[in-house]
């Protein structure tokens, strides 16, 4: 396996990270931002207006978007599985 080839499946592997993790951070820091607009304007500065929300939100998301993530990642497990011949030449 050459330098070329380790690279690529590294950078495979980073865009799946990235791809799973991004409905849930998103949807969690556009939540985040809005309690925190909502906690500017109404000067109430309570830690678990911030906390509750977002996590609501991430388990949410989780139910939402989990079956898509998990055949996602399953497909990516199987394509490497599938090609672990050509990854140790």
């Amino acid at each position: 396996m050459d330098v070329n080839s380790v690279v690529h499946l590294g950078q495979q592997a980073l865009t799946m990270i990235l791809l799973l993790s991004a409905p849930v951070l998103i949807l969690s820091l556009i939540v985040g931002l809005l309690v925190s607009i909502f906690q500017a304007t109404t000067q109430i500065q309570e830690a678990t207006l911030a906390f509750v929300p977002k996590i609501i939100v991430v388990f949410l998301s989780l139910v939402i978007f989990g079956h898509w993530m998990i055949s996602t990642a399953t497909n990516f497990t199987k394509n490497l599985f599938l090609n672990i011949d050509k990854f140790i030449k």
